[in-house]
C-alpha cells in the first residue's frame, strides 16, 4: 500500500517530488542505522552500569563469551551501522552520494535477507520470518523503486 503510493507520488509529480522521497528515505535510514550503531557501541557500558536499557546482544541473539566479543559488536554492529547512518545523512544533501547509498543499502539489506532465507532452507534451522527480515525486505523493495524511478527520471521517461 505504501509502496504503491510512493510510485503514484513520483509518477504524478516528477523529479521535484522524487528528490524529496529520496531524501526522506535517506533520513529514515540515517536515523535507523545511527540508532543501531549507537546502541551497539554503548551496549557494554550500559550493561556494566546497569542502566536498564534493553541489551543489543540479546536483541540480536548473540552472547559475548570473551572480551574480544565486545570489540567485535562495537566494530561490526556499532561502527559500521553508525557510519552508514552518517553517510545517509550526508546523502540527503548530495544527490550523487545519496543515490550511491541507496544502491549500497539496497544491496546490503537484500543480501542479508537472502542469507536469512537461504539459511532457513537448511534442515532444522529456524524460519527467516522476523522483524529484521521484514525491515530488510521493505528497505530492499523501496530502494529498488527509488533506483528504478531515478533511472527513468534521468532517461526522461517519467
Amino acid at each position: 500500500y505504501i509502496i504503491w503510493h510512493i510510485i503514484i507520488l513520483i509518477k504524478n509529480n516528477g523529479a521535484f517530488k522524487l528528490i524529496w522521497v529520496i531524501r526522506l528515505y535517506l533520513l529514515l535510514m540515517s536515523v535507523i542505522y545511527s540508532w543501531i550503531g549507537i546502541w551497539a557501541l554503548l551496549d557494554p557500558v550500559a550493561g556494566a552500569l546497569d542502566l536498564g536499557w534493553p541489551s543489543f546482544s540479546v536483541a540480536i541473539g548473540l552472547s559475548v563469551t570473551s572480551e574480544i566479543g565486545y570489540s567485535e559488536i562495537a566494530g561490526i554492529y556499532g561502527g559500521l551501522n553508525f557510519c552508514i547512518g552518517l553517510a545517509c545523512l550526508l546523502g540527503i544533501f548530495k544527490k550523487d552520494i545519496g543515490i550511491f547509498l541507496i544502491k549500497f543499502i539496497t544491496f546490503l539489506v537484500g543480501s542479508i535477507a537472502l542469507g536469512r532465507f537461504l539459511f532457513s532452507m537448511l534442515p532444522t534451522t529456524p524460519t527467516f520470518m522476523n522483524a529484521f527480515f521484514l525491515f530488510e525486505v521493505c528497505a530492499f523493495v523501496i530502494g529498488m523503486i527509488l533506483l528504478y524511478s531515478n533511472s527513468r527520471m534521468d532517461d526522461g521517461d517519467l
